[in-house]
């Protein structure tokens, strides 16, 4: 595994653990329907939490796993922080990790164009 994906793995375990933390992790599986929202974030169906846990999570670990490609931009702490006004007022750690995962992502992407 190289540096990059191991920083990735580590962040998306961090997100996992901060979503168990404040009891945001569920153990089923929202509806086949929810999950193939075509709106971004799936926000006319997921809550923020779900979205993470049910769709980018293991999207992201799958690619790890394939060694790639990585996405070139993230931009996921926006809509996080969004949510988090409204819904979690325990979420600066959660928040954090988040925008930590974007920048490794947007990192890696500006590496790679230049």
């Amino acid at each position: 595994m190289n540096d990059f994906a191991r920083e990735i793995s580590e962040a998306l375990l961090a997100i996992e653990t901060e979503l168990r933390r404040l009891s945001l992790w569920e153990r089923e599986p929202p509806s086949r329907e929810d999950l193939l929202s075509n709106q971004p974030f799936c926000c006319d169906t997921l809550d923020f939490p779900q979205w993470v846990q049910w769709i980018l999570l293991p999207r992201m670990w799958h690619i790890v796993e394939q060694d790639g490609p990585y996405p070139l931009h993230c931009g996921i702490y926006v809509y996080a922080e969004e949510w988090a006004l409204h819904h979690a007022a325990d979420s600066l750690a959660l928040l954090a990790l988040i925008r930590r995962f974007d920048a490794l992502i947007e990192g890696r992407s500006a590496s790679v164009r230049h």
